[in-house]
């Protein structure tokens, strides 16, 4: 059997990794006489550990005279290749035709190479002299299959010209160098990145803000929480950042819409997964202490960080976690080193990222400025409202603009109504209540007179109020209550949508 590794990745973020048809991220080859189990077993756990699916044969496949074909399918079946040119790797028949296939495929399907000389010279290799020539003058004398020595002396020359490392014995630690080596691995190669789509619009400014809470240059543990209405973009700014600095810890895991999952699938289902993405399969490893990052997405409940992150204890040094959620609350109590609450779009980024939706361009067309104006107005900075109706819009005439603007104005686009109704859906019933009271009879109304009368109708304004500022369902600024138009518009479709046509059932007018 042939000696490989997969990266786990959750049910969750594999639904969202760039596809990737391959079996393998890197394919091996060595000679097995000078690094199988020192540099090249050295390098490949560290592969592993970044989540690098990666294959290495075992001594069992080189026996007999020609090539196990297993090596040849999982060549075929790799992203790229890693070659260990060491002293008697040319001495080695299969790896000479392992090189020439791996050569073949770089040519023919775009397969990466990335050579090591390992206390060899380049030039040797490139030009087969040192040991590699005298390998070759033993194959020059004693093969008649001459074509297939050139086929050889082609494929050292290619890989000998390419840019890899070169590391000889005065260079120090290997364990920085394979570091190193495989940190830029795992850049090229873009393993387990998370797709995030195009037309970021704003992200940039959102990111930093993020990375400056988790300060990366220290090394002690951090947990940052993002929070807003849902649709305002939480989930995407912590792809980004995960693509962004996963590659900098020992293991990574992103485990998306727990909220949802936790319900579908159990708690039990999602700590499979982060202990699969942490220990890298191999249960008889310990999660405590590794230096760890962590993306715990769309979070809902409590019980869910108990499960998941607990007080954080197992956690290695220089560890960061990053909780998303549309509850304030949960970060205040999961006790958070800080948090960040992501604003909505200014206009100027709205306008941007609505344009490249509807024209597939960033500006509008100058006949349906008007009407794109309208649009983004009634979004109000959501960059879902502004992505669905901009699709939505896509290609349609001016008339079909104005028609789907009066259909705004009577229901909402059930898509956006969706997203934020599972906000409302989290609430208690007086929660439900103040809300619906709220959307239907207060608009930027003083936060004192409005307690009074919910008061009145016992509704424990104070409390009730503060838990839907967390949920970021209202917000008051200056003592002063305020809703977004698209969750006041999702309040009043809740009102009437069990009578749409029948107003006097509705339970508020």
């Amino acid at each position: 059997m042939a000696s490989t590794s997969f990266f786990g990745a959750s049910s969750s973020s594999s639904s969202s990794s760039i596809p990737d048809p391959k079996s393998y991220d890197v394919f091996l080859s060595f000679s097995g006489e000078d690094t199988r189990y020192t540099f090249t077993d050295h390098l490949f756990q560290a592969l592993v550990k970044r989540g690098i699916r990666t294959f290495r044969d075992d001594e069992q496949l080189r026996r007999g005279e020609a090539i196990a074909p297993e090596l040849l399918k999982a060549i075929e079946d790799s992203r790229s290749s890693v070659i260990i040119f060491s002293e008697n790797y040319a001495h080695s028949r299969w790896c000479l035709d392992e090189l020439v296939k791996i050569m073949d495929c770089q040519k023919d399907v775009g397969h990466t190479v990335f050579p090591i000389f390992y206390h060899v010279d380049p030039s040797h290799v490139r030009n087969q002299t040192g040991r590699f020539g005298e390998a070759f003058a033993g194959y020059e004398e004693n093969l008649k299959d001459k074509e297939k020595v050139g086929r050889w002396r082609t494929a050292l020359r290619e890989a000998g010209n390419l840019s890899g490392w070169h590391l000889q014995l005065q260079d120090g630690y290997e364990s920085n160098h394979i570091k190193k080596m495989t940190n830029r691995i795992f850049c090229q190669l873009n393993c387990k990145r998370l797709y995030v789509g195009n037309n970021l619009v704003g992200i940039d400014s959102r990111i930093n803000k993020v990375n400056l809470l988790l300060h990366m240059g220290s090394n002690d543990i951090r947990i940052i929480g993002i929070y807003g209405v849902g649709g305002i973009g939480k989930t995407t700014i912590g792809k980004v950042i995960y693509n962004e600095l996963s590659r900098e810890f020992e293991c990574m895991s992103f485990l998306e819409n727990i909220g949802t999952i936790s319900n579908t699938q159990g708690l039990p289902h999602l700590k499979n997964q982060l202990l699969g993405d942490i220990l890298d399969g191999d249960q008889g490893t310990s999660m405590m202490n590794k230096r760890v990052f962590i993306v715990l997405d769309d979070v809902d409940h409590l019980e869910q960080l108990e499960c998941l992150l607990g007080n954080g204890g197992w956690l290695g040094e220089g560890s960061r976690v990053i909780i998303t959620t549309r509850n304030k609350h949960l970060l205040t109590v999961q006790g958070v080193d800080d948090m960040y609450e992501v604003p909505k779009l200014k206009f100027g980024e709205a306008e941007e990222l609505f344009n490249l939706y509807a024209f597939q361009q960033n500006v509008s067309k100058l006949e349906f400025i008007n009407l794109s104006h309208r649009m983004i107005y009634y979004c109000q900075g959501l960059p879902l409202a502004l992505k669905v109706l901009g699709s939505l819009l896509f290609n349609k005439t001016i008339p079909q603009w104005k028609s789907e603007l009066h259909k705004l104005a009577r229901e909402p686009t059930m898509e956006i109504h969706n997203v934020l109704k599972r906000s409302y859906d989290g609430l208690g019933r007086t929660e439900k209540n103040i809300l619906l009271d709220v959307a239907c009879f207060f608009g930027d109304e003083d936060k004192d007179f409005v307690s009074r009368i919910l008061d009145g109708c016992n509704f424990h304004a104070e409390i009730g109020l503060k838990n839907l500022n967390d949920m970021c369902l209202i917000t008051i600024p200056y003592n002063k209550i305020h809703m977004h138009d698209l969750i006041r518009k999702m309040a009043w479709e809740i009102v009437r949508e069990d009578y749409p046509h029948k107003p006097n059932k509705w339970s508020r007018l």
